[in-house]
């Protein structure tokens, strides 16, 4: 068989991601400091959940449903400064340094010189943008796709227009539920690599008995497991 296309997804794939929004959360709870930790996680989980459909993903939206979750635990009447505290930690997210994972840089220089390498991420157009540039890997890419939501839609589509169709790609990333599950019903290969920190919304079920689905434990190996199954 060939493989001509590898999708790699961004955040906590290629680079880290729901470490700086963990310790964001954190800072959030220390705001509220009349309310109970598993209360507010739990409520703030629900709105997240809530205004996916609204704000889709990444920190302009978290930092919206916090500030929501914030009026709706204190019935309106916020610490003084929280709401201030709040989009000011949601401006650090969005300025924060990008530290690639051990391993991608090499990985995706080899994998560049076999394949069609195409980003496909969720998140906010602008964020994804810069974390990409900053990144110093957007050289690697034959193109770039910043989606809504990651479906079995979406990969045939991607991989049809930038590839040779999704039987012949690849598609690699953190979450089971986005990067791995919808590529695996379009047809195409899917590797897991999971991050130490999954955001609860993106887990899912390893599929059972997949001959076309993988995990490996570093991004490193992954170069080796498309070869051994490519004849292109």
């Amino acid at each position: 068989m060939t493989i001509t296309t590898v999708g790699l997804d961004a955040d906590d794939t290629l680079w880290h991601n729901e470490t700086i929004f963990r310790l964001t959360q954190a800072r959030f709870l220390d705001l509220l400091t009349e309310h109970d930790n598993d209360a507010i996680q739990a409520r703030l989980a629900e709105v997240e959940r809530r205004n996916l459909r609204l704000y889709g993903y990444g920190v302009k939206g978290f930092t919206l449903s916090m500030i929501e979750t914030a009026m709706e635990m204190c019935e309106g009447e916020p610490p003084a400064g929280a709401i201030r505290e709040i989009l000011a930690a949601g401006r650090e997210m969005l300025a924060h340094p990008v530290e690639t994972l051990p391993g991608v840089d090499e990985a995706l220089a080899r994998l560049s010189e076999r394949y069609r390498l195409v980003l496909i991420t969720k998140g906010d157009l602008l964020d994804q943008e810069r974390k990409l540039a900053a990144s110093g890997l957007g050289d690697l890419f034959a193109a770039v796709e910043i989606v809504s939501e990651k479906d079995r839609t979406t990969y045939e589509r991607v991989f049809t227009r930038h590839g040779t169709g999704p039987d012949e790609a690849v598609m690699v990333g953190n979450s089971m539920k986005s990067d791995v599950l919808p590529a695996l019903e379009a047809g195409a290969f899917a590797v897991h690599i999971p991050y130490a920190i999954t955001w609860a919304h993106e887990l899912a079920d390893a599929p059972d008995a997949q001959p076309r689905y993988g995990a490996l434990d570093s991004i490193a190996d992954l170069p080796g497991w498309i070869d051994a199954r490519s004849d292109g």
